[in-house]
């Protein structure tokens, strides 16, 4: 048992680390093509921060356990929310007026409504699968659009969180180095996210924990790291729109590109409290930070201590919750 918690940790950091390696390497080949800066931070630098999720949902599903894919989707959104967005928020109180975010607000708490209603029969096909893939191409493609467009329109973008998102781009690397680091930064994904699900199956089927449980609670936390880390950076270097960004972006990505994988390469039946549980949570927390963020002061939006107090009430909430109920099981 040792053994494979050992081996759950570090397959984690290794995820993680590798997802970054990944980005540096893909955006400096793309940096080095020509490729602007403003599309590599809203596309590989985005879904970089989204890789772990992608690599472990894909992992697991190819090992049989589509509902750790699953878990750790419908996880991972709760975790950054109520989490990932609640420690933020008691850092440095959030003040936010990016006109993107207020429009991908709306959006997040759509794909969420989505994800429900394709749970909600306790089945997950293969078309819903594909639904949900071919809706994270059109997000992306109109996110470009709407940057594009306001770039070729105005000569300086007036948008927060697109600057933020171009200037998180790392310096580029020579070519060699750059194929270097996707390379094995793809590798050390796949490898990490293999052992990943591995492990974490072992000591839930030890303790009697469903691949479910085990999706939402240790993986989910595990591969919103990226999230955390990069938030409490945009705060501290006075980036409100990009913290708050960085976590909408995430959940929005896990919606449309890490769900997926459970319908495309397992499809089946799922555990019904993906549905009848789990999923209704997702839209209240996410409803919950719908609410918060448009409780205006000034013109903008603002989400203070209280309400960071608040999503962390719920998360400890729901935890409390997944434990009973795995208990009582």
């Amino acid at each position: 048992m040792l053994v494979h918690i050992v081996i759950l940790l570090i397959a984690l950091v290794i995820l993680v680390w590798s997802a970054d390696k990944f980005v540096v390497g893909a955006s400096s080949i793309a940096r080095n093509m020509g490729v602007s800066p403003m599309i590599i931070g809203l596309t590989i630098v985005a879904m970089g921060s989204s890789a772990p999720e992608m690599m472990v949902a894909a992992a697991a599903s190819l090992q049989g356990n589509p509902n750790t894919a699953i878990g750790n989707a419908i996880g991972s959104n709760i975790t950054n929310i109520a989490l990932v967005l609640g420690i933020t928020v008691l850092i440095k109180p959030l003040i936010v007026s990016s006109s993107t975010i207020k429009q991908e607000l709306p959006l997040i708490l759509l794909f969420t409504a989505l994800a429900y209603w394709i749970l909600a029969d306790n089945q997950f096909t293969f078309l819903e699968g594909a639904l949900l893939m071919l809706g994270f191409f059109a997000f992306i493609a109109s996110l470009l659009y709407r940057a594009i467009k306001q770039k070729k329109q105005n000569a300086i973008i007036d948008d927060p969180m697109i600057l933020e998102a171009e200037q998180e781009v790392p310096e580029p690397v020579n070519n060699l180095k750059a194929i270097f680091w996707l390379v094995s930064g793809i590798i050390l994904l796949v490898g990490s996210a293999h052992y990943l699900v591995e492990s974490a199956v072992f000591i839930a089927q030890a303790y009697g924990i469903s691949d479910l449980v085990i999706g939402l609670t240790v993986i989910a936390v595990g591969t919103s790291l990226p999230e955390l880390a990069a938030s409490v950076a945009s705060i501290i270097k006075k980036e409100d729109d990009l913290a708050l960004g960085n976590i909408i972006g995430s959940n929005i990505f896990n919606i449309l590109a890490v769900l997926p994988f459970a319908g495309l390469l397992a499809p089946g039946v799922i555990d019904p409290n993906a549905g009848s549980r789990d999923a209704p949570i997702m839209i209240a927390i996410t409803l919950l930070l719908f609410l918060l963020c448009f409780s205006r002061k000034r013109g903008f939006f603002r989400i203070t201590r209280l309400k960071g107090l608040l999503l962390l009430f719920c998360y400890v909430g729901y935890q409390v919750l997944l434990f009973n109920q795995s208990t009582i099981a």
